[in-house]
This record gives structure tokens, C-alpha cells and sequence, in this order.
């Protein structure tokens, strides 16, 4: 299940997924029990999206408001755990109220990097933050996006940032046109070129974000109550979308 917390709703807006005006971020904040009732299917059958509607930009708040503001997102996606293996949350960036519920509730952070000084330097701080935090728990996947191997700047950010964080992913997802046409296509790849080069980069970067993650997690006790995600007892292969 993809649940988008950016209020432009990007990401399920190009999986075709429908907003729903009762899905708002207080009434989602209040009454965490009911998150199953205002699901969306998706027109493919790849999994459910659960798209924002502009109130999402209030998240912050509505989180601020409550007791033990930073664990709400950890016990509304709870109430899930029945009926998905993977539970994907499409954050805007940027620390706030809102990423750091993200950050409290997740297994794994997956990064999305460009090879420019300024991504490499989100990432220093996005450590930084959860080192503060002491949440050890959560493995941080950065991966670099939109590279452009002809760049000599991108080949040079992407040695320097490897050397520095051993933990970023060795798949790289290249500066393609055809990733790009998924956003005029509003579909996934796997759905409109299942076997083409670009479609196979995103299933090696699942496999290796869920490869990561459990080998960085692993022997970890989790609960409701822990700083981590739910994942079902047998999880299915996750693939990037």
C-alpha cells in the first residue's frame, strides 16, 4: 500500500488514485481506528493507494495537537497491518512534525538523492537527526536519482558521497526519459514496460532497499509502541514505484 502524505499528492496522482474529501488530515489524526474505511484502489492492480487531499497540509498541526505526537502515525498505520505486507509512506521533504512521525514509524527511510552538494548535505542532517533521536532502529536507504553519468560533477558527488555514507544503495536510477513518461502515462512502469531497462533498475533498487532493510533490522523486536513500522510475518518482494 503506497500512503501519500504530500499534500500536492503527487506520487498517487500519477498512479491514478482518487482523492477522498472524508480522508482529511484531522479526522484522519482523531480517529486512527477507521483508516481502513477511506481506502482507495488504484485502476492497476500492482496495490492500494491512499491519496491526500490539500488539508494534508495541516498534518502538522493536527500532530502537534495530540499527546505523544511524534509515535500518531506509528499507531494509525497500525490498524493495517491485517491486510498488507508493505506499507510505503510518500513524505514531502523536509524535518517537520509530520517526518518525524514518518521517521518514528518506519522500518526503513528510502532516500532519493541527487548527485548535487545540497542532496549529499539533507542526507548529513537526516543522519544527524535520528542519531540525536536515538532511533537506532530505522535503516536509512539512500540511492541516487537522475544521474547523468556524462556529468563529471555527478560522478564526482557520487564517489565522494559513497566513500562518506557506506549504507547509500549501489542501484542508481539514471536520468532516462522513459522514467520520466510515467508522470504522462500516470502509471508505474512495470504496469506499460514490465521488461525494459528502466523498469528492471526499479525492481533492483526493491530488492536491494528490502534486502538492507532486514539485514539492518535484523533481531529486532517490534511492536505497536516501537519506534518502527508494522510488516506482516511473511512479507512479499517490494518493488519502487
Amino acid at each position: 500500500m503506497i500512503w501519500d502524505l504530500d499534500p500536492q499528492g503527487a506520487a498517487t496522482w500519477t498512479l491514478q488514485g482518487t482523492p477522498n474529501a472524508d480522508a482529511s488530515a484531522k479526522k484522519l489524526v482523531l480517529a486512527s481506528g477507521s483508516c481502513r474505511n477511506w481506502l482507495r484502489a488504484r485502476p492497476t492492480t500492482i496495490s492500494t493507494c491512499w491519496r491526500p487531499d490539500f488539508s494534508y497540509r495541516k498534518f502538522d498541526l493536527h500532530l502537534h495537537e495530540r499527546k505523544r505526537p511524534t509515535e500518531r502515525l506509528l499507531k494509525m498505520s497500525a490498524v493495517l497491518r491485517e491486510k498488507y505486507a508493505y506499507l510505503f509512506l510518500d513524505c514531502p521533504p523536509g524535518i517537520s512534525r509530520l517526518s518525524e512521525n514518518v521517521l518514528r514509524a518506519a522500518d526503513a527511510i528510502v532516500v532519493p538523492l541527487l548527485p548535487a552538494p545540497l542532496s549529499v548535505r539533507m542526507l548529513a542532517q537526516l543522519q544527524e537527526f535520528i542519531a540525536v533521536e536515538g532511533w537506532s532502529d530505522v535503516a536509512l536507504l539512500p540511492f541516487f536519482s537522475m544521474v547523468d553519468r556524462r556529468k563529471s560533477l555527478h560522478a564526482e558527488v557520487i564517489a565522494t558521497t559513497r566513500a562518506r555514507f557506506r549504507m547509500v544503495l549501489q542501484t542508481e536510477v539514471p536520468y532516462w526519459s522513459e522514467i520520466e513518461r510515467m508522470s504522462v502515462r500516470r502509471a508505474p512502469l512495470p504496469a506499460y514496460a514490465p521488461d525494459s531497462a528502466a523498469a528492471q533498475i526499479f525492481r533492483a533498487l526493491g530488492r536491494r532497499s528490502t534486502a538492507s532493510d532486514r539485514g539492518a533490522n535484523a533481531g529486532q523486536t517490534r511492536s505497536v509502541d516501537s519506534p518502527a513500522m508494522w510488516r506482516s510475518p511473511a512479507p512479499t518482494s517490494a518493488s519502487a514505484a
